[in-house]
């Protein structure tokens, strides 16, 4: 009896790979060559760089005496004849000290109260059978695409008689939707059955949320505290708009005032007319000043930004 023999079965039992080959890979799984790899690193190098180098300037002129800074003719690239005397100044009381003390109080009561709200309307809004979740989900994602405008936004504070008071600057940006959605997601990837399990036992809502939702979601909840701390911490339209009282301004606007307008701060203006200090000196001080606890809080929650943003996006 002869055989009948499948040409297009042994032209793929050809193409299989046999035990002593490597089974074929995707492109992008196969190892890099080693100019691919100097060339990743001279990119990131190069981006290190182009973020460090700026930073670089900004601290060491912050840190030079006058004398170092003229001869510079202005920003300072190497370190000469260091200084701290602009932050003496900043910090020896006056505008700059009240405005940082003003923009640390502001971050923390905004930030502990918009994670509060944010926390408590996405643990709502993540369960199916509350009340009107459908509707109140509708509306929020509604204000994503529509806003009132700036005009209608004032009047509203003002009626409230928000303007001219701290609550101004936390209350009119005190919720993000895009936070809530992204705590939402992560809450609903929860396993239903650890719920179940809770109300059986008799825990109530409030227990569930504090004792196994918000433990199990640290890392985005620590994700999202972070955006609301870094916003609050860089906000200043708020203040510009709703305050007019100078002692009452933030951190932010005072360096606006001084970056821009060319205004020393009240308490600094007098060393600076002496020839005590530069007045750059004092604009860079300044500008570290506002940028130092954002980039000594980031490195801390760095680890949780890839499990906490990419799984509280893809759950859900």
């Amino acid at each position: 009896m002869t055989a009948v023999i499948d040409k297009a079965a042994l032209d793929e039992a050809a193409r299989e790979p046999r035990w002593w080959q490597a089974p074929p890979r995707p492109v992008w799984e196969d190892e890099p060559s080693k100019a691919g790899v100097a060339g990743k690193g001279i990119v990131l190098a190069g981006a290190c760089l182009a973020v460090l180098f700026p930073l670089w300037i900004v601290i060491v002129t912050s840190l030079s005496s006058k004398k170092t800074i003229t001869e510079a003719g202005g920003l300072v690239l190497i370190p000469k004849d260091i200084t701290f005397i602009a932050y003496q100044e900043l910090l020896s009381g006056g505008q700059v000290t009240r405005a940082a003390i003003v923009s640390v109080c502001v971050t923390l009561a905004g930030t502990l109260f918009s994670m509060a709200v944010s926390v408590l309307a996405a643990y709502g809004l993540s369960r199916s059978g509350s009340l009107g979740h459908r509707w109140l989900l509708m509306t929020l994602l509604a204000t994503m695409f529509f806003g009132a405008g700036l005009i209608p936004t004032y009047l509203l504070v003002q009626s409230l008689g928000l303007t001219d008071t701290y609550l101004a600057l936390i209350l009119p940006s005190a919720v993000s939707v895009f936070n809530i959605l992204v705590l939402r997601a992560f809450f609903m990837g929860i396993s239903p059955e650890l719920v179940d399990s809770a109300r059986i036992d008799g825990a109530g809502d409030w227990r569930i949320l504090w004792q196994i939702i918000i433990p199990l979601s640290r890392a985005v909840i620590a994700v999202i505290t972070l955006f609301y701390a870094v916003g609050y911490w860089s906000a200043w339209f708020n203040a510009s708009i709703y305050l007019s009282d100078q002692s009452m301004m933030p951190l932010q606007n005072v360096m606006i005032q001084l970056v821009q307008k060319q205004e020393a701060p009240v308490g600094v203006s007098q060393a600076i007319k002496t020839g005590q200090i530069s007045a750059l000196a004092i604009q860079m001080a300044v500008m570290v000043m506002a940028l130092l606890p954002v980039a000594v809080i980031s490195p801390f929650v760095q680890k949780h930004f890839k499990k906490g943003m990419l799984t509280g996006a893809v759950k859900g």
